[in-house]
């Protein structure tokens, strides 16, 4: 999942690591020579031939859609970040928001209104303008059901981010209205403390109208016309997505490259090998303990992105007996984290107490954590009625994900201790588009899945992740807990980062205690490059556009 889920990676600068910054709010800021010739002149030399720059991306697995707004995963938003640009955007290495397609905004003291000034002579890749009106189209078509382009199921970030769709009691955005050709409003219903930052998110991304209206929502996912660096070309399934440059990009200058090439390779080592023979020159997904052979060879850089993510356990709490709030503690008991870390991080992870990343302001770091321990596990399923255990099917994430490097030997080392306790626990896994759909659907038990931060903000891992109005979206393990429910929305409303800060700790004592979920670890993910690769800067969401990135020749 991205992030959502996928939940996000490429590779970059030779610094072995990057520092998160702080994570914070919106600040409005703006952002040939002739050759000579004697009398008697040498024969010239030839100059040096330089082709087209191009520049190939070695990943685990396929995109599922590259209609932002229809997807949640990492692999998606990888490609589809450097097709389309959204109204803000953030820093090249943290999430404070700066201009994007607008160029600044104005925010009402009360906090219900965000009036935009839109960015002039932009053009979509079809040649049409973006204006105020593109704006209002793609959101009209995002938050309304009858929206002719609205997909069937609606828009799962959409909803996770704006509570909701136009007429739900929920909904954030009251209306959004053209002001003039070059300023957007938007009204909102009650204050969201972190529109600014949701605005920012790669599946907000400004689609063209014409296209969408022509080609209509489903060939459109599979042809995205946006106005980002890079145009759309070709995609053949499980295998290449083409884009090439736009010469007609916003940002003068940009991009450096000629062409980018995204290679599904599945399987790490393998990638790693591709990258070696020169067949890619960017990858994801480096087996944490390669770091060191990708470290000792000249030819390579290693890259290791910040860290704004988690991986965990997650019960669905709908299913039997996973619906008995001792069960799911004796099985979070079950878990040896620190073991597991040992064994697939390779030190570039460490475990996970809670389901917000230590690196976001609000995490809870009182909250002490449960010791490895098969007695008291045992102990706690006896009381709920299990004394024998029990059967159940367990979910393996089948790619590798930055923030679960190995999904299905980790739920394999998982599966051993749970089977000390008397639980036989069934591995299952499959295509990992399908794998993201039934768990959205609820089909699983237990599963594996995470998710990488998208904006810095804690109401993106705690409210999307397990608030009880996300079930059917990113909320997977379906707990609906009324007391974190209002907390959440308690903290979405309010002005101050210090009172949303106390409340967001309060929603992860709740969390702690009834176990939705059992957080793993957070992991440092590491990216490989060859060593001519130049200007990348991984951000900590998971993906980046890469119009800066540069081959040297």
């Amino acid at each position: 999942m991205k992030k959502r889920m996928l939940t996000a990676a490429f590779a970059g600068l030779l610094a072995l690591s990057m520092a998160l910054a702080g994570c914070g709010g919106g600040q409005e800021t703006q952002q040939s020579a002739n050759n000579q010739q004697s009398q008697q002149p040498a024969p010239a030399a030839e100059p040096a031939q330089t082709g087209p720059k191009q520049l190939i991306v070695g990943r685990g697995g396929d995109s599922v859609g590259l209609d932002p707004i229809t997807v949640t995963d990492g692999e998606s938003f990888k490609v589809t970040e450097n097709i389309f640009d959204t109204l803000v955007s953030y820093e090249e290495d943290n999430t404070n928001v700066v201009p994007g397609l607008a160029e600044k905004w104005e925010v009402s003291p009360d906090g219900l209104t965000y009036t935009f000034t839109l960015r002039q002579g932009v053009k979509f890749h079809d040649g049409t303008d973006f204006n105020a009106e593109a704006v209002k189209f793609n959101f009209d078509r995002w938050m309304d059901k009858n929206n002719p382009l609205h997909n069937k199921e609606g828009f799962e970030y959409y909803n996770d981010m704006f509570g909701g769709y136009k007429g739900d009691e929920t909904h954030v955005i009251k209306s959004v209205d053209v002001v003039d050709p070059y300023t957007v409003k938007f009204t909102l219903n009650r204050p969201l403390a972190p529109f600014l930052q949701n605005l920012g998110m790669s599946c907000f991304a400004i689609a063209s109208p014409t296209a969408l209206k022509e080609m209509g929502p489903e060939k459109f996912n599979e042809h995205p016309v946006g106005t980002g660096p890079f145009k759309f070309v070709e995609w053949k399934r499980n295998d290449t997505i083409t884009l090439e440059k736009n010469p007609d990009y916003w940002q003068k200058g940009y991009p450096k490259l000629d062409k980018l090439v995204f290679k599904v390779i599945p399987e790490n080592t393998a990638r790693l090998t591709a990258l070696t023979s020169g067949e890619i020159d960017l990858m994801d997904g480096l087996n944490p303990d390669d770091a060191q052979t990708v470290k000792d060879n000249k030819d390579l850089q290693l890259i290791l992105r910040p860290s704004m993510n988690i991986g965990f356990v997650g019960f669905n709490v709908e299913k039997k007996p996973l619906d008995n709030p001792k069960v799911r503690e004796a099985l979070a008991y079950a878990i040896n984290k620190p073991a597991i870390v040992e064994s697939f991080f390779a030190g570039l992870g460490q475990p996970a107490v809670n389901p917000l990343p230590p690196s976001i302001w609000g995490y809870n770091s009182d909250i002490k954590d449960r010791e490895f321990n098969l007695d008291k596990a045992k102990e706690l399923l006896k009381e709920a009625g299990y004394p024998n255990g029990f059967k159940i099917k367990f979910w393996a994430m089948p790619v590798p994900r930055p923030y679960m490097p190995d999904g299905v030997k980790i739920a394999e080392a998982i599966q051993q201790d749970f089977k000390k306790i008397g639980v036989d626990a069934e591995i299952v896994t499959m295509e990992w588009a399908t794998y993201l759909d039934k768990t959205k659907k609820g089909e699983q038990e237990i599963f594996l899945l995470g998710w990488t931060g998208d904006n810095g903000d804690p109401d993106n891992f705690l409210a999307t992740l397990l608030d009880k109005n996300n079930i059917g979206g990113n909320n997977r393990t379906r707990w609906a807990n009324e007391e974190a429910h209002k907390l959440l929305m308690q903290a979405q409303s309010a002005t101050s980062k210090e009172e949303r800060e106390k409340l967001y700790k309060q929603v992860q004592e709740i969390i702690f205690k009834d176990v939705p979920m059992v957080p793993l670890a957070h992991s440092t993910p590491a990216l490989a490059a060859k060593a001519n690769v130049i200007n990348y800067k991984p951000h900590p969401k998971g993906s980046e556009s890469l119009e800066k990135v540069d081959i040297q020749q």
